[in-house]
Order: structure tokens, then sequence, then C-alpha cells
């Protein structure tokens, strides 16, 4: 099985060139002009668009159990939802109840994911802590190829990580050679406003975003970043949605801290007046956590994303359905936390980014691939077009338009919070693991044919084994 794309100009993080791509089963196995091509290739026309490395979603929540209910989209569904969009690789979260196994959660979600269309990877939570956590994240990083596990700063009551927490865990993981990453909210502060606004009789959607305000973020981003610091880990914060996080983050890079950023396509283009829409329904669809900000916090997300102080663009994607968010009618509080956004992500980056000048287009493959390839240390096996990557690859056309709509999305919830926004710039064709899975509107996606990726311990650019300062395990100095 071989596909040829011709025609094209092949796009990677350190630069650009008109080049042909040459697929072989699941690999790619040359790139350049003048290729011997194997009779009966498929031959793909890329008529003088761009070949991308297929986008890497590096936080998305397939068939989560959240909140008294499931999320829309299952490993099947999702997965295809984002071949769609030109997102060929995910890393969704396992994530365990309060007292649960690490190891068992991970099973139970494996066995979920194994009708994934495309290929998938876990971070595995942690949200609480004995003896038994400490032994499982070692058989996760070393059986499994997990290299991250993530800290719920909010959600109290529930699967909030508190301090004690974070620090036996961040140390954990610096010996096991792993990164931490944090949902950063102070969910004491959250919980306690969440009551202040129910006893108030606030009880819609607008007070989602007045229990999260954006100083309870940066609170949470700067003490997470404290305890990495000092424990010598470095830290990965997913969602950024405020200025007060991308400071707390850039200061701490000023330091010399290996601190990396992570920002939602929804961050970057909506704003909080969704939650004040006349329609009651449509504000609680765009109920998710950090909510929507005011259109400022915007501005610092792109100049950050720009600069390199924010690496990686993400979805969070967690679809509900409006049965499922009207549980939360009467008290905001138990409104399905979640939105979609696989399908869409590339194409509002390429738009908002690309086609304002914001950022150039490898610049775009840096935080849409390549960045979240190396931080989870799957480069070069994905995040490039290159001979001995995977045949993950994206034919991308600047000039088409396309409008998102509910009723024309392939995801299976049934709203979008990018509804009626047109886009310049669309994925035309996308290929995952040698196979020509959407064309032209078309999409062939199939259950299964995604694969699980395990990803390697001590990421050389997180610092690799030299991360490791000292003989003496960090968990025994707390």
């Amino acid at each position: 099985m071989s596909i040829l794309i011709r025609g094209g100009t092949v796009v990677n993080a350190d630069g650009e060139r008109r080049a042909d791509v040459l697929c072989l089963e699941h690999k790619i196995v040359a790139v350049g002009t003048d290729l011997d091509v194997p009779r009966g290739a498929e031959i793909v026309d890329a008529g003088g668009g761009y070949v991308l490395p297929g986008g890497i979603d590096p936080h998305t929540h397939m068939q989560l159990p959240f909140m008294g209910t499931v999320a829309a989209d299952d490993f099947f569904t999702g997965t295809a939802a984002g071949l769609a969009g030109g997102t060929t690789t995910i890393i969704d979260f396992v994530i365990p109840s309060p007292q649960q196994s690490l190891l068992d959660a991970f099973h139970t979600w494996s066995g979920w994911a194994e009708k994934s269309a495309a290929d998938y990877s876990f971070h595995v939570a942690v949200t609480w802590w004995d003896e038994s956590v400490h032994e499982d994240m070692g058989v996760l990083v070393r059986d499994h190829g997990v290299n991250s596990f993530k800290h719920f700063m909010a959600y109290k009551h529930a699967i909030m990580a508190d301090d004690d927490v974070l620090a036996k865990s961040f140390a954990r993981a610096l010996e096991l050679g792993a990164i931490p990453t944090v949902h950063a909210e102070n969910g004491d502060l959250v919980y306690a406003l969440q009551q202040k606004y129910l006893n108030r009789g606030v009880r819609g959607p607008q007070a989602h975003p007045l229990s999260r305000p954006p100083a309870l973020e940066g609170e949470a981003a700067n003490r997470a970043i404290a305890i990495a610091e000092v424990l010598g880990t470095p830290l990965y914060v997913v969602h950024v949605s405020c200025a007060e996080s991308v400071d707390a983050i850039a200061r701490a890079q000023l330091r010399g801290h290996r601190v990396y950023g992570e920002v939602l396509a929804g961050h970057l283009t909506i704003d909080d007046a969704v939650y004040h829409d006349r329609d009651v329904a449509t504000a609680a669809a765009h109920v998710m956590s950090p909510p929507f900000r005011a259109a400022e916090h915007q501005v610092r997300l792109w100049q950050a994303l720009r600069s390199g102080i924010l690496h990686t663009t993400a979805t969070d994607h967690c679809a509900f359905c409006a049965e499922q968010k009207a549980m939360g009618k009467d008290d905001f509080t138990k409104i399905p936390n979640g939105c979609g956004g696989v399908e869409e992500r590339m194409a509002i980056i390429w738009d908002g980014g690309v086609n304002s000048g914001r950022i150039t287009r490898s610049e775009f493959v840096k935080v849409t691939s390549t960045n979240a390839a190396q931080l989870f240390n799957i480069y070069p096996r994905k995040g490039v077009v290159a001979a001995g990557a995977d045949a993950d690859l994206v034919v991308w056309d600047p000039d088409a338009t396309k409008t998102f709509s509910a009723k024309t999305q392939f995801s299976k919830g049934d709203f979008n919070v990018f509804e009626g926004r047109t886009v310049r710039g669309v994925p035309v064709r996308t290929i995952s693991r040698g196979r020509l899975v959407f064309s032209d509107g078309q999409l062939s996606a199939t259950a299964g044919a995604g694969r699980y990726v395990k990803r390697p311990a001590f990421a050389p650019l997180l610092g690799g084994v030299d991360r490791l300062t000292t003989d003496q395990p960090m968990e025994s100095a707390i």
C-alpha cells in the first residue's frame, strides 16, 4: 500500500520546500522530487497547496464520564471528527476516581479507546495519593509508555489534588522522567464563589465565569510553578486562558525554569459574552473550565503563542448535548463542563493566526503538531514530514473556505462553539497511517484503525537524563 502526494509545498517547523511525499504502508519513505514511485501507488494531488504533518491534539476527553453523564463523542466518533479537521493523533486523559487504582483506570480507558479511528495516547491523572499510586506511576511509565501525569487543582470534592498530592506526584514524575501537567484553578476559592452566587440566587450560566475569575487561574499557575521549581521538575500548564497565567509562565521561563503552556482554540477566539446569551441553552453550551474570558485576554494569548511563551494548541474536546447541559438548568454548578473543537482546531488556528499575520506557516506547524510531539517524546515519529516518520499527513488548501456548524460537523455533539464562523484555509485531504481517510469533505474513518502510541520517558526537550540532579529520590525530601 503506497501513496504519493505530489504538487505541494511541504511545511515543517523548520521551514518549507516544494517536494513530493511518498508513503509506504504506515511510514513516509521519501520526501523530494523525481521520486521512484512504486507501480500502482495511489496519487494524491496537493494542487499547489501545503503538505503538513498531521495535527496532534494533546488535550481531549473522549467518552469521559463526568458530572453525572458521559461525553457525547466516544473514541471512534471523536477521532473520526479529528481526522476531518486534520488531526491524526490525540492524547486523551485517564481520570481515576479518588481511591481508584491508576492501573485499573488505565486499562478501562484502553478498552474504550480500541475503537479509535486515529492514533491515540494517554495522560494519566493523579487524583489522590498513597504508596500504590507511587508504584502505579512507575508501572505506567515503564510498561505502558505513559510519560505525563495530570493534576486537577479544581473540582473540589471530586478529583481535586491538594498541594501535598502535587508535591509527591511531581517528585515521583521527576524520578521517572515524566512531566507533570496541571489544570490551574484554585478549587477552594472556586467552590466558595460558586456557593456565594448560588446563595444570592444567581443560578444561570452567567455565574460560571464569575465564580472562576482569571485571578484564581493565575494564583494556581503560580503555585504549581513554585512547587515544580522547588522540586526541579518541568511543568506543563494545560488550557491557559488568561493574561495572569501567561505572566506566571513567562516569569518562570525568565528564571530558567522549564514551564510549558497550552492554549485552546476556543480561548483564542471566543469571549465571555457568550455566557450572557438570551438563549440560556446557548449560554450553557459554552460552559467549560476555565471559562471563556474577556476579549483582551485573547490578545495576550496570541502574543504568548507567537513569542514561544505558550507552546501547543489543543481543544479540551469534551462534547455534551443540550439535554446533558440542561442538567444544570437550575444550578450552574451542575452544568457538565466541556465543549467540542477537535474538528475545528487547526482551521481556527490557521485563520486566526496565519491569515492575520500573527504566526507563520512554520509556526503553525510548531503549535499544532511539532511542539506537542517533542514535549511528549514522540518526535520524529510524529510532528514532521520526513522519511521515517509516521504517514500522518494533511493537504492544506490556504484559499478554501468553510463555515462551521453543528448541522454539518462530524462530532456527535449537537452544538458548535464556532457556529457560523467562516474560515479561510482548511484541510482538504487527511492521510492517517498511510491511508487516505478524508478527501473533499468525504470521511472514510474506520473504527479500530488507530493504534496506541507509547511515549518514552526522559524526553530530550525536557532535559532527558540530566533532569535528575541528585542521587537521593526527591520524594524523600517531602
